[in-house]
């Protein structure tokens, strides 16, 4: 698969530190913006999250981590200590944040400790201090043997600048313009309910293990956006938290995470929602589905776990039998069958992706537009309203991606809704727009 990392020459400083110390809080200042999700739950962040800083001349990818336990029993611990290594091993440099006001504890000189094998350059940020009359509390910071202890508040501000400062001076300035060079990208969504394989998608796509994946539903909970190429074409995928049905959904930290993929949703060009071909296509899918239509987003649907069933003729009947029966009014949402473990497929997916994006660009001329129009009419009438005859004189696509059609009546109001659904499956079968919502208004005739 023709699929790689996009390289860039731009330095990575990535946020580690033992759980609830204010990592995300930190991340959220630095990047100037709400983007990792922050409570006092200890481990709230599970995956690496990624944000471009610009700070004077200098470029950074700054990168939030989760919580890092070094002995850890618990499933998480032990798959985001995993990625917490990973993520070091990436760094050009390294903000291990601590906790003025419980002090060193042992986890925080066991990661010192590691930190020091590493002999990564590393900045011991102690947080938590909101003002000067807490900075005696950093001198104990000098014995984790990594530096002078540079005093922070991540969530008032306070020793921000400074931190920033040093975070340039170690740097140093980075060329820009690759940046503002890059081409357009497509934002890819990846979509579906807790534990469908969205997270494998996207590690099996980049060909490295790069989002926390393990068997219990709901591991992802912030959204992260990763960036490859793929046959010369720029994506970013945006990797989600599971959603569910909104009576499921807890308060707190489950809340932020759905709202967030509520919010890749509408920032994306393409929403992949995948599902799980062990349970078919349920009202969950759906929804899904149905929340991208109503956003005008381009949509690739694929059934993951196509391996689980593949030996069963009669399951993979009930399926398709299934998305034909649930199908109904979104018979151009394309409908994939991969396994993202085997791999088998994958490539369909982007490939799909890229021919749902150009679909949503697309524009009809006018001439043909309205020779269509014209032809359809004159064989099939919009139903008389009232004794009234409805007539449509002309159309016009009035914008693309997402693209919305005009049609200019003696009664616009009168269009009725089943005449709608018939013409837009009429322009469907002539000019495409495979995977791609459309948006019909009807206009009184000048």
């Amino acid at each position: 698969m023709e699929a790689h990392i996009i390289e860039k020459k731009i330095p990575t400083v990535v946020i580690v530190g033992r759980t609830n110390v204010g990592k995300s809080t930190l991340f959220n200042r630095l990047i100037g913006k709400r983007e990792a999700i922050v409570n006092d739950q200890p481990g709230v962040t599970r995956d690496r999250k990624q944000a471009l800083v610009e700070w004077g001349e200098s470029l950074f990818y700054l990168v939030d981590t989760g919580g890092y336990t070094l002995h850890g029993q618990d499933v998480f611990e032990v798959e985001i200590a995993k990625h917490v290594q990973m993520a070091i091993a990436e760094a050009d440099l390294l903000l291990f944040v601590v906790d003025a006001l419980t002090g060193i504890s042992d986890v925080d000189g066991e990661i010192a400790k590691f930190l020091r094998k590493g002999q990564k350059p590393c900045l011991v940020c102690v947080n938590k201090v909101d003002g000067p009359n807490r900075l005696p509390l950093c001198s104990e910071f000098i014995r984790l043997g990594l530096g002078e202890p540079i005093p922070i508040s991540a969530i008032g501000g306070f020793g921000i600048g400074d931190l920033l400062a040093k975070i340039s001076e170690i740097l140093g300035p980075v060329e820009k313009k690759p940046i503002i060079e890059k081409t357009e990208a497509i934002h890819i969504a990846i979509l579906g309910r807790p534990n469908v394989g969205k997270s494998t998608f996207v590690n099996t796509v980049l060909g490295k293990e790069r989002v926390l994946v393990t068997e219990i539903p709901g591991t992802t909970r912030d959204t992260i956006d990763l960036e490859l190429e793929y046959k010369g074409n720029h994506l970013i995928l945006i990797d989600t938290a599971g959603m569910r049905r909104r009576s499921r959904i807890e308060t707190g930290v489950e809340y932020y995470s759905v709202l967030r993929t509520q919010q890749a949703l509408e920032r994306c060009d393409v929403a992949c929602v995948l599902a799980d071909a062990q349970e078919g296509v349920t009202q969950q899918d759906l929804q899904i589905i149905r929340r991208a239509v109503e956003a005008k987003k381009g949509i690739v649907f694929a059934m993951n776990k196509w391996d689980l069933v593949e030996n069963n003729w009669e399951k993979q009947k009930q399926i398709r039998e299934g998305i034909e029966q649930k199908f109904r009014g979104l018979e151009y949402v394309p409908v994939l069958f991969v396994s993202c473990k085997t791999k088998k497929g994958i490539h369909l997916i982007l490939d799909k992706v890229l021919e749902v994006s150009q679909e949503r660009k697309k524009r009809i001329a006018p001439a043909l537009l309205n020779r269509f129009l014209k032809n359809l009419v004159s064989q099939y009438q919009p139903p008389a309203v009232q004794g009234k005859r409805i007539q449509l004189s002309y159309a016009v696509q009035a914008s693309t991606n997402p693209p919305v059609f005009v049609f200019f009546s003696n009664y616009p109001q009168w269009v009725q809704k089943n005449y709608q659904r018939f013409l837009e499956k009429q322009l469907r079968e002539q000019f495409g727009f495979q995977g791609v919502p459309m948006t019909f208004s009807f206009r009184k005739k000048k």
